[in-house]
């Protein structure tokens, strides 16, 4: 999969993305999918968290966490990517925004596309990552699947990577992007349901 930054660039910029407004009892996060290039291959990092963490232990997820106060999502994006990864990213890098993303543990997640053109150094928070992942754009478009669960009438969508099933809500953000920016594709995740584990 051939996708330019030219072309995420302007994928995105004419994407029409989704917000979700918040009615006042919602946390307002931001995550970054943030494009890099190992030999020669372009892929996004995707991480896993310490099982000693208070929230969402051992979790697939993106670099990100909650704005501080005054943040737009954009700095909350690369300011966490930067606590967790070491990865410096600078608003020239920011692609654009996909769609916001309501979890059903009481967050607003803002999606923010990174692209830099190399392979800055990875070094990993041991607070927040215990495992990371390159994962490239020819394992990003694998077709997901769709679950049923009785608690919801909504799918459950799961994503097959890094040997492992990856759940939403990381695996929503993560086929929306292959989905509109790596294929070209107008596609909806807000309707996407979360595993029961992740409700908490």
């Amino acid at each position: 999969m051939d996708v330019s930054r030219e072309i995420a660039r302007d994928r995105l910029a004419n994407w029409s993305r989704r917000p979700v407004e918040n009615p006042g009892d919602l946390r307002e996060s931001a995550v970054a999918l943030t494009v890099v290039a190992r030999g020669g291959t372009h892929g996004i990092w995707i991480l896993r968290r310490p099982a000693t963490m208070r929230n969402h232990p051992n979790q697939f997820a993106l670099p990100g966490g909650r704005l501080d106060a005054g943040e737009t999502a954009v700095e909350a994006a690369l300011r966490e990517l930067h606590e967790e990864t070491g990865i410096v990213a600078a608003q020239s890098d920011v692609l654009g925004i996909l769609d916001d993303y309501r979890t059903r543990s009481g967050y607003i997640i803002t999606p923010v596309v990174c692209w830099i053109d190399d392979d800055p150094p990875l070094v990993p928070n041991p607070a927040e990552v215990a495992q990371s992942f390159f994962v490239p754009f020819d394992d990003l478009v694998r077709t997901p699947r769709f679950l049923t669960i009785p608690q919801s009438p909504r799918p459950v969508i799961q994503m097959p990577m890094v040997d492992r099933t990856i759940h939403a809500p990381t695996a929503a953000l993560i086929y929306q992007f292959a989905e509109v920016v790596l294929r070209d594709r107008p596609t909806r995740v807000h309707q996407l349901e979360q595993p029961l584990f992740a409700w908490r």
